[in-house]
């Protein structure tokens, strides 16, 4: 629709203030917005405007607030500077900047998003689902942000929304090609340098797009997107177990703390250094063919996208333990009652290496359209599919500290049952130091107790496979009927129906050759294999892992031997079946010989198979009022949902179905205060189902099957009901300032039990090396809900042999209610009155608070109370840059959390789910991310209408995150890279 047409777009109007406000809201636009984006936001007044393409941050934002101002639902949005450009090359780290919004990183990218504290939130691709391994949806680092014109966040719903978001929900478009003026080309080529692991990866984007005038046969568009990205980025964390013990357990010390409740000392031991290096190749495909009748009736698409990700991931870790404490003359207390400055003799070491790889194939297919019947009966359909195909691969080598010597000697000596005994581990004394506020230094008597090789036997090799399909299948269909019998104030009204069809599996195949230090034979006498003999079997499959940057963003305490290790090299392991091939070969003639390839040797782990179906039907009916001043979006959505979960039991699948119906009723009223401003109130119930693990009875056990989750057919899903009230004014031109208000009432809210749980054929795969995080049962076929350890290893070794240990299980159930509530507040604006080139200068900023609670007191899991982003920028002529800065209060990141499990407030060293139960503590395996801020740095520069020169840096200070208990002590820290972008895009 040309121009010349907004005329009679203004007389059809009922509301004339607000045609007002839109019609000089569009004059506006045409100077500020690339095409696309102006016919996304005058979508919301029923008109297209050819627009004067102008790009830019300012463009950008002005676009962002008048999608805002012209919906009639509580939205903020980012939309792209320009074809192929977000404001951050991240769909996620974009979001971050808008009000309410938080998120999650892996190895330093953004990849996951929380909406006002709430992580369960849908992701749409233009109105329909995506899919990934779970219900979320896709993650946000598989999908590039280049193809995107817009991302909104809505936050209060309308009937006619697909239900399944309890934060809110993500809605990501792309350019349809009817959109385009004209022909359009765009290409990025970015070089972007890690400084971890000081790589420089490529990143390629390419958009083509066109529309042809067929005359009496219609028009006819054709859109096509190619993204490829290969970078690489490395992840150091170090982090320890915190335990607490009596002063008895601890040389040195006779009388018990007064700095915990229970008087008991708190312990940082099980030092553990992880550097992980991951590899991620991504290439992501977008196609769109759109064509619309002569007579302008209606338009039919096709949409076809597609991400191939793989890549692998090598990682190194070194572990620690020691059962023997000693207090020293610098040993003190500090303020939460954990030692520092201390000593722990009889230190062992286990090195570890794996490889994981992992490979998703993910597509979100659509056919649809649109078809005015009259001019007021507007019907629509759509058949979608989702589909996600992820692998995982993984590979895995442990090794052990054994003193050489000592196991010869047992060897020469074995009688044919006894084990390798305890002594012959070799160890060392270990001083740890710190404060708590850097990585603590640690040094150990033997500085060679990681590296020498000789005295470095072969532990475990394991291999895990894992699959994960996951589909959905769509059919809607969507009938809007203007103004019925007459009524000027109905607008519309909308009726739709919608069907789903979903089905999850997971399959784990595994192989395990563990114990192999002190139970493989050899021509019938004790044999192991050294480091150095693999060595020398096959050459350069170890490696000494000494990163010489580790930890520069967070900094040590003091010198730490821990950070040079030598390991089976992971970087090999990506070949599996050569690496198969290589343990063959190190075991062969032994009681762990095998033959034939890895495949054949996989054994099929019944107990990990995850089976889900999924099928939905939604209703909805919903009226679109219009009262001059006041308009209102009302009406509900009626769904039935019925699940079925198949697992194996004794060896055969069953299966059992829940079936439940919800009715989600919602309310949205705007009403114009004034020209400039606007009041809003929202009620809605919503709900979000439970995710596919949380829904299968099976056991997801850790490396050591030590620990378990297990979910629950029978999980009812997240319900809440929530409001919102909220005041946006507008001023100038795309300036804006607004506050707002939201509860969120969560009913049936899913929780954790634990108890102490019996599985024979996971006992029977389980570390005992972790004995002192090994629960306890009262006896051999009994369970229970307390979890009870002892650090007594003569204790432990007759309580395992009487049958009496457990695995540490994680039982979803249903729990009562939990609330959140808040306040946003928000403010943009361009300070285009000032002289010169202060007239580019433009500043944003917004903070939001909330506070939540679940029923047992915890606050929920990933919720801020305070959350800060702030951007300035200057855009002037052809340079733009920018500063983004995001802060984020410590908040709650887990509970239960394995290395911190002992300590709650109560300091009570162990833990029951039992609330009636006296030394019951909601808080004990709390886990807090600490504070966290960062900075970003952004700018280009138009070499003239066709090239710019753009450069990012992301996470420009390289701050560190650290987790801390739920007594403040730090136990965990994590740095990744600093990532910097430069690149030059090309537009035609």
């Amino acid at each position: 629709m040309k121009l010349n047409k907004i005329s009679s777009i203004y007389r059809k109007s009922n509301n004339k203030k607000r045609n007002e406000i839109l019609f000089g809201a569009a004059l506006l636009s045409m100077l500020t917005m690339p095409t696309f984006a102006a016919d996304e936001a005058i979508s919301k007044a029923e008109a297209e405007i050819e627009v004067i393409q102008v790009t830019g941050m300012l463009s950008s934002l002005k676009a962002a607030a008048l999608l805002k101002r012209t919906d009639d639902r509580i939205v903020d949005a980012i939309v792209a500077e320009d074809i192929g450009k977000l404001p951050d090359n991240n769909i996620a780290e974009a979001l971050q900047r808008i009000t309410g919004v938080s998120i999650s990183r892996d190895f330093g990218v953004g990849n996951a998003v929380s909406i006002r504290g709430l992580p369960q939130n849908r992701v749409e691709l233009n109105g329909r689902s995506t899919v990934g391994d779970d219900r979320n949806g896709v993650s946000f680092d598989d999908f590039p942000a280049s193809f995107l014109k817009a991302v909104e966040v809505v936050k209060s719903p309308t009937p006619e929304m697909i239900e399944g978001a309890l934060g809110g929900t993500i809605s990501m478009k792309t350019i349809r090609p009817l959109e385009l003026e004209k022909t359009i080309a765009a290409i990025s080529l970015d070089a972007e340098y890690a400084d971890k692991v000081e790589n420089v990866a490529p990143v390629f984007s390419a958009s083509v797009g066109t529309n042809w005038d067929l005359g009496d046969n219609g028009t006819f568009g054709i859109m096509g997107m190619v993204a490829y990205q290969d970078r690489e980025l490395r992840r150091d964390e170090a982090f320890n177990r915190i335990k607490a013990y009596d002063h008895t357990s601890i040389e040195g010390i006779d009388t018990a703390s007064a700095n915990t409740p229970s008087g008991k000392y708190i312990i940082g031991d099980q030092n553990t250094i992880e550097e992980k290096t991951e590899t991620r190749e991504r290439t992501a495909l977008n196609v769109s063919l759109q064509w619309a009748p002569a007579s302008a009736q209606g338009n039919f698409y096709l949409d076809l996208s597609s991400t191939d990700r793989s890549g692998s991931q090598d990682a190194y870790s070194v572990l620690d333990g020691g059962s023997t404490f000693i207090a020293t003359a610098d040993t003190y207390e500090d303020s939460n009652g954990q030692l520092r400055n201390f000593q722990i003799d009889n230190v062992s070491a286990s090195p570890k290496a794996w490889n994981e790889f992992r490979e998703t194939k993910s597509i979100s297919n659509a056919i649809g359209g649109e078809w005015y019947f009259t001019d007021k009966l507007l019907i629509s359909g759509e058949y979608s599919i989702a589909k996600s195909e992820s692998t995982k691969p993984k590979t895995e080598f442990n090794g052990r500290a054994i003193n050489h010597d000592a196991f010869d000697e047992w060897a020469d000596n074995w009688d044919g049952s006894s084990s390798l005994p305890g002594s012959a581990t070799h160890t060392s004394l270990a001083t740890i130091v710190g404060n708590g506020d850097n990585v603590w230094g640690i040094t150990y008597a033997d500085p060679d107790i990681f590296s020498d090789p000789d005295n470095l036997s072969f532990r475990e090799y394991k291999y895990k496979h894992t699959k994960t399909d996951n589909e959905e299948k769509a059919i809607r269909l969507d009938v809007v009927y203007s103004e019925p019998a007459g009524l000027e104030w109905v607008s519309a009204v909308k009726a739709g129906v919608r069907t789903t069809t979903r089905d999850y599996e997971y399959n784990e195949s595994a192989y395990n050759a563990k114990d192999l230090y002190n139970k493989m034979t050899k021509d019938g006498i004790p044999y192991a294999i050294w480091l150095d003999e693999v060595e020398a079997m096959h050459p350069g499959s170890t490696k000494v892992v000494n990163n010489g940057n580790t930890f520069d963003q967070t900094g040590f305490t003091g010198p730490n031997d821990i950070l040079t290790y030598r390991v089976f090299d992971a970087n090999q392991m990506s070949d599996a079946e050569g690496t198969f091939a290589k343990v063959q070969s190190m075991l062969s003639g032994t009681n762990y010989a095998t033959t034939g390839s890895l495949a054949s040797n996989l054994t099929y782990e019944e107990s990990a198979y995850r089976d889900i179906s999924e099928d939905t039907t939604a209703v909805y009916l919903q009226f679109n009022l219009d009262f001059d001043e006041v308009r209102a979006i009302v009406g509900g959505r009626y769904l039935n949902t019925e699940i079925t979960s198949a697992a194996y039991q004794d060896g055969v699948i069953v299966s059992d179905t829940i079936d439940y119906n919800d009715f989600l009723p919602s309310l949205n009223v705007t009403w114009d205060f004034n020209d400039e401003t606007l009041v809003r109130f929202a009620a809605a119930k919503v709900m979000r189902r439970a995710d596919f693990g949380q829904l299968s009875p099976t056991f997801d056990y850790d490396n050591s099957f030590v620990n378990a989750s297990r979910g629950n057919i029978a999980l009812e899903p997240y319900r809440a009901t929530q409001y919102d009230i909220s005041v946006e004014h507008y001023f100038g031109a795309g300036n804006m300032v607004s506050a707002a208000l939201f509860y969120k009432d969560v009913a049936s809210f899913l929780t954790n039990e634990t108890y102490c749980g019996y599985d024979a054929a996971a006992l029977a795969e389980q570390n005992t090396a972790e004995f002192d995080n090994i629960c306890i049962r009262p006896d051999a076929t009994s369970e229970t809900s307390s979890i009870v350890t002892t650090n007594d290893l003569d204790e432990f070794n007759a309580l395992n042999a009487a049958g009496r240990t457990g695995i540490n299980v994680s039982l979803e159930t249903n729990g009562e209610n939990g609330t959140v509530q808040g306040l946003e507040l928000g403010y943009q604006q361009n300070f285009d009155f000032l002289p010169g080139a202060l007239s580019g200068l433009g500043f944003l900023a917004n903070y939001t608070y909330a506070d939540s609670e679940q029923p047992n007191g915890n606050p929920l899991l990933d919720i801020s109370k305070n959350t800060l982003n702030a951007q300035i920028y200057w855009e002037y002529e052809d340079v733009a840059l920018r500063l983004a800065y995001t802060f984020r209060d410590k908040y709650l990141y887990s509970e239960n959390e394995k290395r911190v499990v002992t300590i709650g407030s109560k300091v009570l060293d162990n833990s029951t789910s039992d609330s009636s139960d006296p030394e019951y503590d909601a808080t004990t395996g709390n886990n807090y991310r600490d504070d966290a801020s960062q900075l970003d740095f952004s700018a280009s520069w138009n070499i003239n209408e066709n090239f710019t020169l753009v450069g990012n840096v992301t996470n420009l200070t390289a701050e560190p995150i650290s987790f801390s208990t739920e007594l403040g002590s730090k136990w965990k820290f994590s740095e990744s890279d600093r990532r910097f972008t430069v690149g030059i895009r090309a537009k035609f």
